[in-house]
């Protein structure tokens, strides 16, 4: 099992950078690949990153990629999520999820996810 735990979230205006960490814990956190996901108001939540368990393999929804980077280190059992040149679109709840299969964390169907962040960017 694996447990999640997101920080990092706050305001910031257009063009303006942010950086969200997840801290995993428990037993087995180290053998789960990570991924970030993002609900905003009146939307479904939805996949926006994910880094495999040794973090040599990364994935990323088309409308962020260039723009934000997801990275982990395993030393400190943490995966950030750097978010750059971020827009008002970017405004949502970010989720921190996990699971022991990346490609279920593609597809959408983490079996572990953390509480969220507000993250809110005005133009």
């Amino acid at each position: 099992q694996v447990q999640l735990a997101e920080s990092g979230g706050g305001l910031a205006q257009a063009g303006d950078s942010l950086t969200l960490s997840c801290a995993t814990s428990g037993r087995t956190s180290s053998r789960h690949a990570v991924g970030w996901f993002r609900q905003a108001p009146g939307q479904d939540r939805r996949f926006v990153a994910a880094v495999s368990l040794n973090g040599d393999t990364t994935q990323y929804h088309d409308s962020v990629k260039g723009r934000f980077t997801i990275a982990r280190d395993t030393a400190k059992n943490m995966v950030y999520l750097q978010m750059q040149n971020l827009r008002p679109d970017d405004t949502a709840v970010y989720y921190c999820a996990a699971d022991l299969v990346f490609r279920m964390i593609v597809v959408g169907r983490p079996y572990a996810w953390g509480q969220g962040t507000q993250v809110t960017v005005s133009s």
